[in-house]
């Protein structure tokens, strides 16, 4: 294409100023693309074959957006409503792909600053997966299982008109774990009278893969690993920091054991737990006790564990550690806990959760030049093995723990190699930037490509 199609945007605070005009009360959605393009301007501006094809306004602006009613009965015979939603962000590289989240927070902004992410963080993995998110302010917490159900079926009466396994495969995120990805599949094979990979974190018993649960957590760790090789440290009798006490946070725990790290922290939101004796063994699978208990909490921990102690209210980036992975939820890191674990000679900050660090947070991390990698890059390993299970569900073929793990351990690699290449900075490299320029760089190429439509 010889001509220029429009002029590009090329300064961020217009840029800025246009996104918020046009989604106005998305605090979210504005500190996820800003992070993004203050990267990505000036590298469109040093490179001219990505000016002309107005590729971050086509990028910030969903291709669409669904709201709908769920209605549903709890066991009081009640009826009760809830929204739904289901945003189809970006299809460039492939279906559309990102989880479901069901929690009192989601709103518009929430999903859209988690689907904007999803496209950068699936074109990182390398597998063909569009950016997608969704989900309902529905909380799981407290229901009883019926009412889980009803809720998990009446969503996906009305999800199922917009999804497939070749459209938009959606998984799951907060509040969404295998027992509502299974009532939902159940809905949408009813519905459909198909047995297809539209859903994955699905059962072993009727399409999932292997490590699905453990997969986020693990690439954390993975990442991370890359991340102290180049500083010639690893995890070996290092003290680790975990925020959250879910599905991420176990498998990071699992993870840094293997590696010879001490996890002594993990927290919920009644405060952390601190265990100088490391959480290992039978610790970490105590977390999924009380993550399936339903009472959120992490209190109960240091009543079963004395050695351990809990602390109320408070968050555990004041404890001394080496090593720090916040895997709990958006924006739960701020600058004084950032300065607190600088000062405590932490090294190492590997997002577990998406975007759990605020901007005034990564700048203290990268003003003191530690390792810091934000979460499209390094919690990515949790689309990457759904993109494995939706290789297994189109091959109706089942790859063994130790191969999934291998492939997982290879994707992180090369996210890794990628994210240096583009965020070398001598000395240090900034991985922000790496993450944001590698992501953009495979959904540009492939906009460009197809045109504008």
């Amino acid at each position: 294409m010889s001509t220029l199609l429009n002029t590009d945007v090329l300064n961020v605070q217009d840029f800025m100023n246009n996104v918020k005009q046009r989604n106005p009360g998305q605090p979210e959605f504005h500190q996820a693309v800003h992070e993004v393009v203050e990267e990505v301007i000036p590298y469109i501006k040093d490179n001219p074959q990505y000016q002309g094809y107005g590729l971050l306004e086509r990028l910030v602006e969903p291709d669409r957006v669904f709201m709908f009613k769920v209605s549903w009965v709890n066991d009081l015979g009640k009826v009760q409503v809830n929204k739904g939603y289901r945003i189809q962000f970006n299809n460039a590289i492939g279906p559309y792909k990102g989880g479901l989240r069901f929690h009192p927070t989601v709103n518009l902004s929430i999903l859209k600053f988690l689907g904007f992410e999803q496209i950068l963080k699936n074109s990182l993995t390398t597998l063909p997966m569009g950016g997608g998110k969704g989900g309902s302010d529905f909380d799981p917490k407290g229901k009883s299982e019926n009412e889980v159900m009803r809720f998990c079926q009446a969503f996906m009466q009305e999800l199922y008109k917009f999804i497939g396994p070749e459209t938009d495969v959606p998984a799951g995120d907060i509040g969404v774990g295998g027992r509502e990805i299974g009532y939902m599949y159940g809905m949408y094979k009813k519905l459909t009278d198909t047995h297809v990979g539209v859903l994955t974190g699905k059962g072993l018993e009727f399409g999932g893969s292997l490590n699905r649960p453990e997969a986020t957590g693990y690439g954390v760790v993975y990442f991370a690993k890359e991340m102290l090789a180049t500083k010639g440290e690893s995890f070996e009798g290092k003290s680790v920091a975990i925020s959250g006490f879910g599905n991420v946070a176990w498998g990071a725990a699992k993870k840094v054991n293997d590696l010879g790290g001490k996890v002594v922290t993990i927290s919920g939101p009644d405060g952390y737990i601190y265990d100088p004796t490391g959480i290992s063994g039978e610790k970490i699978e105590y977390m999924l006790e009380l993550r399936f208990s339903n009472n959120d909490i992490v209190a109960p921990y240091a009543e079963r564990y004395p050695e351990a102690t809990f602390f109320a209210g408070k968050k555990p980036w004041e404890a001394k550690v080496d090593i720090a992975l916040p895997c709990a939820t958006q924006n739960e890191l701020q600058k004084a806990d950032a300065e607190s674990l600088v000062k405590n000679g932490c090294i190492c900050v590997s997002e577990g959760a998406n975007m759990p660090c605020t901007p005034e947070a990564v700048a203290v991390f990268q003003h003191a030049k530690l390792l810091y990698s934000p979460g499209k890059a390094s919690n990515a390993g949790g689309v990457a093995t759904s993109g494995l299970e939706m290789s297994q569900n189109s091959l109706r073929f089942s790859w063994s723990a130790e191969e999934v793990d291998e492939k997982l351990h290879r994707i992180m690699v090369d996210i890794h190699e990628n994210c240096m290449v583009h965020g070398n900075k001598g000395d240090y490299t900034d991985y922000v930037k790496g993450a944001n320029i590698a992501g953009f760089v495979k959904v540009a190429n492939a906009m460009i490509q197809q045109g504008v439509y």
